[in-house]
């Protein structure tokens, strides 16, 4: 049998099923993870697509012939999944069953050693790809098989890393489309004073009423609504395995992911201050401002979950973000967890004694564009085109992550995608104008 060489990623493995990704080829990276990990103890979850439980057969068959043992822990979300690898040292790798945001046909998986450090572009995604194409795994060594259940360990875990008493009855609303996002909120919302009020609860794999991805706004229509009806105090979507979560105010307007991460540093380093802050190269220029005003150090990372967990081992950084709703914590393993998320953005509106509107309003100084995708076949060509044009009036220029240029009053970022003859654009200036102009002038660019 052949795989589809394609299915590898920069961050996981991901295909539509069964063309792309089958038992088979699961099969075969369960056994090529074992040799890659040399894990004696794989801890094993799926997410609620209709084809995770036949393809966590296919897992388990692999990883128990090449003679690791098997914790399998369920239909749970990733974060979830990270957990039971990091918290208990005798699970030395980690196996989630999922396709994440993308729609009911996908699925794949994401790897992780122990302490939850995912596998990925450079910590050896290329070399598990090698070994199950080539599919040379020697002989059959049987493991065993062990059942677990991780649903209280993980919500005590993600409650301790709160203030449950500055927590006020808040009404919440929260989207899970249907997803494995709904596993752990009913336990976390048992633990605090507020209303849960729940939407899309009921795990089906063919995802009927949205996406489960917070990105698109067409995801938040429902919710939005429902935060408005109800007269919520905020409005929480989560996507697909619950790894990302994205915000909507009292007046059902989205909070930007970046202002979700200048939010939270901020109220970390009150706590502790001159720690390292990470955001990623499109988040607005707000971010480094609130963490070097509350005393932190502010420092640019490339996109990607597992690049930055590794940045955040490697610099010991305290909290990082994401502009696509990835929010890493070092006192949880140096992973995401949206349902942290969720209960420090509680914590912080409880706190303030305002409206969720009133907190993000002093973070709207600049005018984002949204991140804008190009089709474009030769990627480096373009960008290099970009810097030729602009670079002579740029204040700042960084290749960390495709290209950023920094001017004064606003500045842009072009990088490619790791899956897609795409470029991806992001842009934000001082005035709505001179966005507007900008994105505009740029469009044409990148169009042509």
């Amino acid at each position: 049998m052949q795989i589809n060489p394609s299915i590898f990623k920069a961050y996981d493995i991901r295909g539509i099923y069964p063309k792309d990704l089958n038992e088979e080829t699961v099969y075969r990276v369960g056994r090529a993870a074992v040799l890659l990990t040399h894990a004696k103890t794989v801890v094993i979850g799926r997410d609620a697509r209709v084809s995770s439980d036949s393809l966590v057969q296919a897992l388990t068959k692999g990883i128990l012939e090449q003679g690791a043992n098997v914790v399998d822990i369920g239909v749970v979300t990733t974060p979830m999944l990270n957990f039971a690898v990091a918290e208990y040292k005798e699970h030395e790798a980690g196996i989630m069953v999922t396709a994440s945001h993308n729609p009911k046909e996908y699925n794949g998986l994401k790897l992780c050693y122990e302490n939850a450090l995912p596998i990925g572009e450079n910590t050896g995604m290329v070399d598990l790809k090698k070994i199950a194409i080539e599919g040379k795994f020697g002989e059959e060594k049987p493991g065993k098989l062990e059942k677990k259940e991780v649903l209280g360990a993980y919500v005590k875990k993600v409650l301790s890393l709160v203030q449950a008493s500055n927590v006020k009855p808040l009404k919440v609303v929260v989207d899970t489309g249907n997803a494995v996002g709904a596993v752990p909120l009913p336990e976390i919302f048992k633990k605090i004073p507020c209303q849960l009020i729940p939407l899309y609860f009921e795990l089906d794999g063919n995802f009927p009423n949205h996406e489960a991805n917070p990105l698109k706004e067409e995801t938040l229509v429902d919710l939005k609504k429902k935060v408005l009806e109800e007269k919520a105090d905020l409005g929480v979507a989560i996507d697909g395995d619950a790894d990302r979560i994205g915000f909507v105010d009292e007046k059902g307007q989205t909070v930007r992911a970046d202002l979700i991460l200048a939010l939270i540093a901020k109220k970390f380093l009150r706590e502790k201050p001159g720690e390292l802050i990470l955001y990623d190269v499109r988040s607005s220029r707000v971010v480094r401002e609130v963490v070097e005003r509350a005393g932190g150090r502010a420092e640019m990372c490339r996109v990607g979950h597992s690049l930055i967990k590794k940045q955040m081992w490697d610099e010991k950084a305290l909290f990082a973000g994401e502009f696509s709703s990835h929010f890493y914590y070092r006192d949880f393993y140096n992973v995401e967890s949206g349902d942290l998320t969720m209960l420090k953005i509680i914590e912080i509106i409880s706190q303030a004694g305002k409206n969720f509107s009133e907190i993000v309003a002093p973070l709207l100084v600049y005018y984002h564009s949204g991140e804008i995708n190009f089709e474009v076949n030769d990627k480096k060509g373009k960008m290099e085109e970009l810097e030729k044009k602009y670079g002579g009036t740029v204040k700042e220029i960084s290749h960390l992550d495709g290209i950023r240029l920094d001017f004064d009053d606003w500045w842009f970022n072009v990088r490619p995608s790791n899956t897609e003859p795409l470029l991806r654009l992001n842009l934000e200036a001082k005035t709505k104008e001179l966005m507007e102009n900008k994105k505009r002038e740029l469009t044409e660019f990148l169009s042509s």
